[in-house]
């Protein structure tokens, strides 16, 4: 049975920092590629970013750029998203999401994205 866990959300304040984890099992993802995602109350999921097997293609939505990073661990089957300066407009559900064939074509959108993870909450609040 396939499985992605994220792990590590959290309360963080303004400006803080948090460290996102997500572990895959039941098969090996390493030549898959690998997204993170977000859903705040009330809206729809948005792509956050992406990285592909190699770790040298990697996208993200301009609401992060510079202050996330995502980055793999093959070795350990595990994805990261590093989030730092965060804002409270960052607060949502994350998830991380296991690309599929059509990833090459669309790597942003979901429809892209094969397997997904239960989510973990991030909230940023003073």
């Amino acid at each position: 049975q396939v499985q992605l866990v994220e792990s590590g959300g959290g309360l963080v304040q303004p400006g803080g920092s948090l460290r996102l984890s997500c572990a895959a099992s039941g098969r090996t993802f390493t030549s898959s590629p690998m997204g993170w995602f977000r859903q705040a109350p009330g809206k729809e999921r948005e792509f956050v970013a992406t990285i592909n097997w190699r770790s040298d293609i990697i996208y993200y939505v301009d609401s992060v750029k510079g202050r996330f990073t995502i980055s793999r661990d093959n070795d350990k089957n595990t994805v990261y998203l590093q989030m730092s300066s965060l804002k409270p407009e960052d607060t949502a559900v994350y998830y991380c999401a296991a690309g599929g064939r059509w990833w090459n074509v669309r790597p942003r959108n979901r429809s892209s994205y094969e397997y997904w993870g239960q989510g973990t909450q991030v909230t940023v609040s003073s």
